[in-house]
């Protein structure tokens, strides 16, 4: 939505177009914890592990289903549930790496949230990285989806598992 009237300002410009939800933003803020940010798009993930302090967003580690590709020789399509994982796997790696001991709040934002689809497997992957998150295991989808299973690519499932050793032994 575009500011028809030049003159006025709107103090929640990021509201009405859409973005944000300001009072759950605000009941996130005020936990204290961390928060994984996990964004989606058709063909990406990202996960951003981000601190709030001195009235700014600090981003701590972040991975991108893409980084997959680059680093880890990934073969397999970006967008799809098994890819989610891993990158949420990553990213938890990552934050570990750091020395970070805590526990953090999950933060999907305004993006619809279904029980077992990308975002919950990302969820899934940061568990099974070994941070700890405030989370059921109903919400997350199947250990047969997460492998790749579903996929009708030959060998998913192998590289799946070698994608997700290499993420283990990151250094």
């Amino acid at each position: 939505m575009r500011n028809k009237n030049k003159n006025r300002v709107f103090r929640f410009n990021r509201r009405i177009r859409g973005l944000t939800d300001y009072r759950l933003r605000l009941r996130l803020l005020k936990s204290g914890m961390v928060r994984a940010v996990i964004r989606k798009s058709n063909n990406n993930m990202i996960v951003q592990f981000v601190d709030y302090k001195d009235n700014k967003d600090l981003v701590l580690t972040s991975a991108k289903s893409s980084d997959l590709k680059k680093h880890f020789n990934y073969s397999l399509h970006t967008g799809n549930l098994p890819s989610a994982y891993l990158t949420g796997f990553l990213a938890g790696k990552r934050l570990l790496k750091k020395g970070f001991k805590s526990e953090v709040i999950v933060d999907l934002g305004l993006q619809r949230s279904i029980y077992g689809n990308r975002l919950y497997s990302a969820i899934k992957g940061i568990v099974d990285a070994g941070v700890s998150v405030r989370t059921s295991d109903v919400v997350f989808p199947k250990e047969s989806r997460i492998n790749g299973e579903h996929l009708s690519v030959k060998d998913a499932g192998k590289i799946i598992e070698k994608t997700k050793k290499l993420i283990e032994g990151l250094k």
